[in-house]
């Protein structure tokens, strides 16, 4: 004779929490997945003519490109139609404008600088793997239909400028008020002189070129 369970409710319940720890671990998969496969065009970009690289940032919810290092150094934007621009070194000078993200697709749409004539065209930008970034434009006087760029740098962190308005990130926050930062201060000053000889350009966000008109 068949016999019923001793404890039928501990069973279901056992049932039940089992299924539901399948569907979380199987979502977690999933989430782990879509953001280790997400697209980054950040980090810095050698042009194909090898005359100049890109350095690409988010800056308030939309990619920025700047001049970051030029194979022939000491250029100014001269042709700018703005004349108070026209004095303006091209290392720094923003070239990729307020690309926004096209829906579904690895693909940012905004415009591009042309210091060549000192006009802005429409432009798109295509990341076609991690290492290769597909331009359409007319940048620096070279393109003007499309090209691919390939990456030199690893993608970028997020720049303290995205935080909401009026707020410092915690770690830096931390830092400035911390004692032990505070003895510091010289040693600090030292490295920022050295990272700023190495690296003009820094953070792009910050560019008054940038931060001025990103929104």
């Amino acid at each position: 004779m068949l016999q019923r369970p001793k404890h039928p409710m501990r069973i279901l319940d056992y049932c039940r929490t089992s299924a539901i720890s399948s569907l979380v671990a199987a979502a977690l998969i999933t989430a782990s997945s879509g953001i280790a496969g997400a697209a980054d065009p950040t980090g810095e970009w050698r042009v194909a003519e090898g005359v100049a690289n890109i350095r690409v940032a988010e800056c308030n919810g939309a990619m920025w490109g700047v001049v970051a290092w030029e194979k022939r150094p000491g250029g100014v934007d001269q042709n700018n139609p703005d004349a108070s621009k026209r004095s303006r070194p091209t290392l720094g000078m923003p070239i990729l404008l307020d690309m926004k993200k096209k829906a579904e697709k690895d693909a940012w749409e905004g415009h591009v600088y042309n210091a060549k004539d000192g006009k802005t065209y429409e432009s798109t930008i295509t990341l076609v793997s991690p290492d290769q970034l597909e331009i359409e434009g007319c940048v620096l006087g070279f393109l003007c239909g499309g090209e691919t760029w390939t990456r030199v740098a690893p993608p970028i962190p997020s720049s303290p400028s995205n935080g909401p308005a009026g707020t410092t990130p915690k770690a830096a926050t931390a830092r400035a008020t911390s004692p032990k930062a505070a003895h510091k201060t010289t040693g600090q000053k030292s490295a920022a002189a050295a990272n700023s000889s190495t690296d003009p350009v820094g953070d792009i966000c910050l560019l008054p070129d940038v931060a001025g008109t990103a929104h």
